[in-house]
């Protein structure tokens, strides 16, 4: 009798064991498979990549009327493209692409992989884990982002626009730009413009996200469909785009101005100076705002296709992990 108490006793534990190592729904539920922040830095990296080499014609020649007090408009920034072509090659066109993807890929990834981060940051904070944030926080992660990625790859940004508005002769690669503008004009030239492109991007990538991210949110509610389609990835890249490069365009001009100071012979030293110097010799719209119009055409297509091209290389790599072709 004293033994099957016993037996029964000592059985009791272990089927009770056996039940608490079952794992809970939501444990259960995290065992999926996660993206890393690596896989977020490739994807972003990716998404940069593509969308710059496929606008790259339009972005050198905005930069070239941006930089100079040549009166811009359609027509004038399509012979330039001609002429660049009959005088240079087609490859000419891409003059300082390199220096473009030296400096996008990275920019691209540090910016959708910290976008990532600081949406997870923000939905704990503010108690909406794995649901869409509310507006501020929205905003809030998309300026954050643009910051941390423009504070890394600075330099690399105004490497870019000098090799885009010089000719092949004054620069021979990406290495020949630092070495002469550290020798020439100190290495705190490669930080000149520094200033009005954090104030930019602030806006630029704050709207950008908030609009892209508002619009996937507003589209999930109406269609019931939790992933939207390429082509509807697309349209929302490019209006978050246009809203985005509208808002702070000007400091985009006044940011490659002091970038080409350089080179072009001009004297900008402040962000203040430069705006008055633009304002006074070109005015407000013709100024400020140069090449705003090709911005329009160039800049929705470039965000369009980055946005989609790193949500769609993100899934893909997502299903990729849960079909168990990588172990993280």
């Amino acid at each position: 009798m004293a033994h099957g108490v016993h037996d029964h006793q000592g059985r009791l534990p272990v089927a009770q064991a056996a039940v608490l190592t079952l794992p809970a729904p939501s444990q259960a539920k995290d065992l999926r498979p996660r993206l890393t922040a690596l896989d977020s830095l490739l994807c972003g990296a990716f998404a940069g990549a593509v969308a710059k080499t496929v606008i790259a014609p339009l972005d050198r020649t905005k930069i070239i009327f941006q930089v100079s007090s040549k009166r811009f408009s359609a027509q004038e920034a399509f012979r330039l493209i001609y002429c660049t072509y009959v005088k240079d090659g087609l490859l000419s066109l891409w003059r300082g692409n390199s220096a473009t993807m030296v400096r996008v890929m990275p920019y691209a990834a540090i910016q959708f992989c910290s976008h990532e981060q600081y949406k997870r940051q923000l939905g704990s904070y503010y108690g909406y884990q794995g649901k869409a944030l509310p507006p501020f926080p929205r905003f809030l992660a998309g300026s954050l982002a643009g910051m941390t990625a423009a504070m890394l790859t600075y330099p690399l940004d105004m490497v870019r626009a000098r090799m885009a508005v010089t000719a092949k002769e004054m620069y021979s690669n990406i290495m020949h730009v630092f070495v002469r503008i550290s020798q020439e004009e100190g290495v705190k030239t490669l930080y000149r413009g520094f200033t009005p492109t954090i104030l930019g991007v602030i806006p630029y990538a704050g709207i950008t996200f908030f609009t892209y991210e508002t619009l996937k949110k507003l589209h999930t509610e109406k269609t019931k469909r939790s992933q939207p389609y390429p082509y509807e990835r697309l349209a929302f890249g490019a209006c978050a785009g246009l809203i985005g490069q509208s808002a702070s365009y000007p400091l985009d001009v006044v940011r490659r101005r002091m970038q080409t100071a350089g080179v072009t012979g001009s004297c900008y030293s402040t962000i203040l100076g430069t705006m008055r110097a633009i304002v006074t010799q070109e005015g407000v719209i013709r100024g400020l705002y140069k090449g705003l119009s090709m911005n329009w055409v160039k800049g929705p297509v470039a965000v369009g296709i980055s946005f989609t091209t790193f949500d769609v290389t993100h899934g893909l790599l997502l299903k990729l992990h849960q079909m168990g072709y990588f172990i993280h």
